[in-house]
């Protein structure tokens, strides 16, 4: 039978998923910290989708070690295909009998990572903030997962998950935990933790984390990992020493932002929603990862200003996790979805103007994306044509935004009212599936069927030209009322020198930080850069340089970059020395090479080692190019 490794809906995979569907996975890894890997077995479920007719399984993998597959104990042949950049290569199982339709077996794996997993990353003591023991966690998103065990690394295939993990260290992952540790304990005193996921989650949200002593201090999970909490539903998990202001940095307003999304979608379906705020060179704001966000330490800033990540995240518990892109070319209906939602959350919790605030600031992380690619560039669609493409590559805020533009403008198409309405019809009708645009817009098509106006509405709208067309969106009336003050502010210094405008600490006394993000990126679009004295002038009168917000001093140092002045250049290679956040990283190093490309080549060779290998890669790309 001829191996079969094209497949439909999803291009970034090589499993013949459409022939069987992977329903249950069981975990078990041992992680050796001192050899930086994980060692063990996978047992997956498959149900085949044919009647007898498809006898080879073929999984997406990508530098794993393996030692055996088996049926029933039985040992099965099986062959690593030829490599097929940037996926991997396919590992073809072969049965050895027929499998009728609907028919399950359960294949095990037994496997070890290698240093050439992608998905995890190891961190010596002296890279934690207690300095006291090492750490591990895991990144799955985009295709990440097939680098830990092999697998059907497609978001158009869910799974309920079993962890049993060993560990001389504290564990976390995405399921919810088992108090009955009952079995054959482990030798060295480590210990087995066990996770349950009911929930069927795709591929990339299979999430791993060990490390610290302790975690945190109230309610108790496990006798040897106890939390703080910050919510009657949530904890907080994060280095010992760290704890008490990550506490208070999420307590007053977690169990706010679920109830008010619970308010307009429906009731959150995980049991228990958590945060654990990792080491600072995790590559993104967050990742939504079942049960436990996994968060940046960025976010801790001391203000409650950075929290609008948590809303971010907690809405993917239904756009996302629940109801999933089938494909990364439909990434949007996961992350514009989400930050449509995370809006609404800080609608009810802050007014409808903070929607409006979050929003212009989305709208100018759209218009810088699309500069970086290019007005034209394939990745600013909101539906992109990724064949052949690592996803990664294509990560920008254009999802995000774009997509949360066209969600925006529908709502103000139809009416808010209406739009309302079909909120939790559409996550209802996808619970626990995978959809694309072309299903997205049958279903709301279908659902204003019998209203006249908002189905005229609709059927008259361009939905090509939102799906397919590059570059911005047609930009909204946002509400300008919390940024006007910050206009005002930024016009007087591009006014700078030839006006009389003195700067004084009292033009930000009433300034939040996200004001001040606003302003810094107002400075960054004027036409004519600051001059290096009015940069340094800026910095010294707001004291932006010494900011604990780091959403502030980032802006303020690309400001003093793009201004030519020498004296941001220490200050920010310390920052890039401290935080592997790409939202900052990538930018940073933009920048920093413009003005000076050995130092920023020199910044990067320093501390590539320090960052998550996702971030390290698209910096390389950044600064040396696409490598073959």
């Amino acid at each position: 039978m001829a191996t079969i490794v094209n497949v439909p809906r999803d291009p970034n995979t090589l499993s013949n998923y459409h022939n069987w569907r992977c329903n249950h996975i069981t975990a078990n890894f041992d992680i050796l910290f001192h050899e930086k890997k994980l060692v063990g077995s996978v047992t997956q479920t498959f149900q085949s989708a044919t009647d007898g007719e498809s006898q080879e399984i073929i999984l997406d993998s990508n530098h794993v070690d393996i030692g055996s597959v088996s049926l029933d104990g039985k040992p099965l042949t099986w062959e690593l295909l030829p490599p097929s950049d940037p996926y991997g290569r396919a590992l073809k199982i072969k049965l050895d009998r027929s499998v009728q339709k609907n028919e399950t077996i359960d294949i095990e794996i037994a496997l070890q990572t290698t240093e050439k997993c992608t998905a995890l990353q190891w961190l010596t003591p002296g890279q934690t903030s207690n300095k006291r023991h090492p750490y591990m966690f895991s990144q799955c998103q985009a295709i990440h997962a097939r680098s830990i065990f092999p697998c059907q690394d497609t978001p158009d295939v869910k799974s309920t998950i079993d962890f049993n993990i060993s560990s001389p260290l504290p564990v976390i992952a995405s399921g919810l935990p088992v108090r009955d540790s009952s079995g054959t304990p482990p030798p060295n005193d480590r210990t087995v933790y066990r996770f349950h996921q009911r929930v069927p989650i795709p591929s990339y949200l299979f999430a791993l984390a060990s490390g610290f002593d302790k975690w945190i201090t109230k309610s108790t999970i496990r006798s040897d990992i106890s939390e703080a909490g910050i919510g009657p539903r949530s904890i907080v998990a994060s280095s010992p020493d760290k704890l008490g202001e990550c506490q208070w940095e999420l307590e007053a307003d977690t169990e706010k932002f679920i109830e008010a999304i619970e308010g307009i979608v429906y009731p959150y379906a995980w049991g228990k929603y958590n945060v654990l705020i990792l080491p600072p060179s995790f590559p993104y704001g967050g990742m939504e990862n079942p049960v436990f966000t996994f968060a940046t330490p960025s976010i801790i800033s001391k203000d409650r200003e950075n929290i609008d990540v948590i809303a971010h995240e907690l809405a993917h518990s239904w756009s996302g996790n629940l109801v999933t892109n089938a494909s990364w070319e439909h990434f949007w209906l996961n992350e514009g979805w989400t930050t449509y939602l995370e809006r609404r959350i800080l609608a009810v919790v802050h007014g409808e103007s903070y929607r409006h605030f979050s929003a212009i600031i989305g709208w100018k992380a759209l218009t810088d994306s699309v500069e970086h690619f290019g007005h034209d560039h394939e990745f600013t669609k909101l539906v992109t044509d990724l064949k052949g493409k690592d996803p990664d590559d294509a990560f920008s805020s254009i999802p995000y935004e774009k997509g949360f533009n066209f969600l925006f403008y529908l709502e103000n198409l139809i009416g808010k009212h209406k739009f309302d309405q079909f909120i939790p019809h559409y996550f209802t009708v996808f619970k626990e599936k995978s959809l694309d645009s072309y299903e997205f817009k049958s279903t709301m098509l279908d659902f204003f069927e019998s209203d006249a106006e908002a189905s005229k509405l609709l059927n008259e709208l361009d939905w090509d030209g939102w799906f397919y067309a590059p570059g911005l969106p047609p930009k909204p009336e946002f509400d300008t009322s919390l940024v006007d003050v910050v206009y005002s502010l930024s016009n007087k210094w591009k006014a700078l020198p030839g006006s009389r405008f003195k700067p004084h600490p009292s033009d930000i006394d009433d300034l939040t930080a996200n004001q001040m993000v606003v302003f810094l990126e107002q400075v960054l679009l004027f036409e004519r850069s600051l001059t290096p004295e009015l940069s340094r002038l800026m910095g010294d009168v707001y004291g932006l340089a010494k900011s604990e917000n780091i959403e502030v001093a980032n802006l303020y140092f690309q400001v003093g970059l793009k201004a030519g002045d020498s004296s941001v250049i220490g200050p920010t290679t310390k920052l890039l020395g401290r935080i592997g956040r790409m939202k900052f990283v990538r930018p940073l190093y933009r920048s920093l090479q413009k003005i000076d490309r050995p130092v920023a080549v020199e910044t990067f060779e320093q501390n590539k080692a320090f960052y998550h290998p996702i971030c390290r890669a698209m910096v390389e790309k950044d600064l040396f190019g696409k490598k073959d």
